[in-house]
């Protein structure tokens, strides 16, 4: 009976012969670990964020809630009941505070003693105004859609949304005066998990110099932008260590002598391990590390502890004063 191609292709019915320690005859034109993905999660998340900052300009209504005249009138007044907040209560081109907090931010006292700790996740599909979330919507399909093609929507997807949490959590333990939104710190958990799968995946890089340093200085001009203020840049560093940790734990890839038999002739010597010592140590260290410090930082946030009284000078890292500006709230 002729076998058919599905068959073969499966493993079922034909069997390979392979020797230990030697290439083996290729039944995928494809290198193991290479497979492409077609992007959908990076794009749902964007129209997420998109639908949500539509509701709430709807929600928001500036030209019936807007009484205070000192303030000045509804920005872009042609769009009704969607159009923006004065300048002077929003410059980004957004909805009132009242809003944003009536619909999900982050607001430590409504975490801690309000019992609303969904509010940790929620604040991350927030955006305070139109400028905030173009950046950081570019931002995501700039970064993203790269990731998700090479790891697929799981593993990126569960550092995106893991991220984003491990902002929150770090910026209730030192911000307790304002309110924060934004995907910012699941953004920045993409930059760290770049970072750390560049490391853990060292040996198939060419350029690894350059690679580096080109993604150090992105990561260090975003992080200073973040001492200016009204920017939460606890959750810009939140989120891009907890990216950092989860890339060694879920972006591990096969070593270079590994992805090398594929190119060798069948027969050839190749080593049999897929992975290095050094990536199983990085990616047991950064569990670790990753598990302890969810479950310190939660148990921390939902205790109602104040991380500035056991770090100081922590504050300067979200904003640092100067002559033309004060860091109040």
């Amino acid at each position: 009976m002729a076998t058919s191609r599905a068959d073969v292709e499966k493993g079922g019915s034909t069997k390979m012969k392979q020797e230990p320690g030697k290439v083996p005859q290729p039944l995928y034109p494809q290198h193991e670990g290479e497979r492409e993905w077609t992007p959908w999660l990076v794009p749902s998340i964007l129209v997420a964020n998109i639908c949500v900052f539509v509701v709430a300009m709807y929600y928001n209504n500036c030209p019936a809630h807007n009484t205070k005249a000192r303030d000045g009138q509804c920005v872009a007044r042609f769009l009704h009941r969607f159009s923006f907040q004065p300048l002077r209560q929003n410059p980004l081109l957004g909805p009132s505070s009242a809003t944003l907090e009536k619909m999900g931010a982050l607001v430590w006292d409504k975490v801690v003693h309000g019992n609303q700790g969904w509010r940790l996740v929620t604040s991350m599909w927030m955006h305070a105004g139109l400028l905030h979330l173009l950046a950081n919507m570019l931002s995501l399909l700039f970064i993203g859609l790269r990731l998700e093609q090479q790891f697929g929507y799981v593993r990126i997807g569960a550092i995106y949304l893991l991220s984003g949490l491990g902002g929150s959590v770090l910026s209730s333990l030192f911000i307790r005066n304002a309110i924060s939104v934004g995907a910012s710190g699941a953004l920045f958990g993409l930059l760290g998990a770049m970072l750390s799968e560049l490391l853990s995946n060292w040996t198939i890089y060419t350029n690894k110099v350059a690679a580096v340093t080109t993604l150090l200085f992105v990561i260090a001009v975003n992080l200073v932008l973040g001492i200016l203020p009204h920017v939460n840049n606890f959750a810009h560093i939140g989120g891009f260590l907890t990216g950092f940790l989860l890339g060694f734990v879920l972006l591990m890839r096969p070593h270079f002598g590994w992805m090398e038999r594929y190119s060798l002739p069948a027969g050839s010597p190749c080593t049999a391990r897929k992975y290095l010592a050094y990536q199983w140590v990085l990616m047991a260290v950064a569990l670790i590390l990753a598990v302890a410090g969810f479950a310190i930082g939660l148990a921390m946030v939902f205790r109602g502890s104040n991380a500035n009284d056991s770090c100081r000078w922590c504050h300067y890292l979200s904003c640092v004063p100067t002559a033309k500006w004060k860091c109040t709230n």
